[in-house]
C-alpha cells in the first residue's frame, strides 16, 4: 500500500493498460461470472450440465459474497478438472484507487480498500476450493490504471474479455447464441452463471455445438495465459 500510495490513475473502463483481453492462442476461452449479493447468488446448473455434456472447460470468475452462500458448490466446481475459479473480488465494486463508479456502482475509495477488495476473495478461494487464483476481474469489469498495476503487483493477473454474450445474464437465448457464434480464436467470452432462469443456459446450448462442429477449441485461461 505504501508503494501505490499517492499515485493517481490516468484510465478507467474495460479495457485498461495491463488488462488482458485475449489470448495469443488458437483457444478460445469461456469464463463466467457469478456476482453475488444483489447481483445475483443463484447457480445456472442447466448451463454448467452444458458445458459437462460438452466437455467445454470453463474459469469460472466467483465473487466473495457467492462463495459465502454456495460453500459447498465452490468447493466441488473447485475440484472439477474441467472448470477453474477466479477471483471476483470481496463485495463486486470497480477497482478504483479514488471511487470511481461504473454502472451505479461505486468504487473501491483507497490503495487499501482496493487491496482489501482483491485480496478478501483469494482468502475465500483458498478456504473453499484449496488455492488461491491466478486470475482477477473487477465487479463491473471497470479499472483504473493504478489498480491494474497493484494486481500485477500481487502475481495476479486481471482479465476482463473480447466478446460479451449475454450483458450480465440481460439476453434472450438468440442474442446470446448470435453473439457467442463470434467466437474465435483467442477470444474471451464472458456470460454469467449465476442467473438460473436467464437466457444464457438456452443461448449457450444453440452455440457451443456449432463452434465445436466447426473446429473451435476451448481452454481455460490458465491453460492460454502465463503466469505472471
Amino acid at each position: 500500500m505504501a508503494e501505490f500510495a499517492g499515485r493517481r490513475p490516468t484510465e478507467w473502463g474495460l479495457e485498461v493498460t495491463g488488462v488482458v483481453t485475449r489470448s495469443a492462442t488458437q483457444r478460445t476461452v469461456i469464463t463466467l461470472d457469478a456476482c453475488g449479493g444483489p447481483g445475483g447468488s443463484g447457480v445456472d446448473q442447466e448451463l454448467l450440465a452444458t458445458l459437462r455434456r460438452l466437455n467445454i472447460p470453463a474459469t469460472l470468475f466467483v465473487n466473495a459474497r457467492w462463495i459465502h452462500t454456495n460453500r459447498q458448490l465452490a468447493a466441488e466446481l473447485g475440484a472439477d478438472p474441467l472448470f477453474e475459479l477466479a477471483n471476483h473480488g470481496w463485495l463486486h465494486r470497480p477497482l478504483s484507487v479514488n471511487g470511481r463508479t461504473a454502472y451505479g456502482i461505486p468504487g473501491t475509495a483507497s490503495v487499501s480498500d482496493a487491496y482489501d477488495e482483491l485480496t478478501g476473495c483469494q482468502d475465500v478461494l483458498t478456504e473453499a476450493a484449496g488455492q488461491p487464483s491466478r486470475f482477477f476481474r473487477a465487479g463491473t469489469a471497470y479499472f483504473d490504471d493504478v489498480a491494474v498495476a497493484m494486481t500485477r503487483r500481487l502475481g495476479i493477473l486481471p482479465v476482463n474479455f473480447s466478446i460479451n454474450a449475454d450483458a450480465g445474464a440481460t439476453m434472450p437465448p438468440a442474442a446470446v447464441a448470435s453473439a457467442l457464434s463470434a467466437a474465435g480464436p483467442g477470444d474471451i467470452v464472458i456470460a454469467h452463471f449465476n442467473k438460473p432462469g436467464s437466457g444464457t443456459a438456452g443461448g449457450f446450448r444453440q452455440a457451443l455445438p456449432r463452434l465445436q462442429d466447426g473446429g473451435t477449441a476451448f481452454g481455460r485461461l490458465g491453460d492460454v495465459l502465463p503466469a505472471l
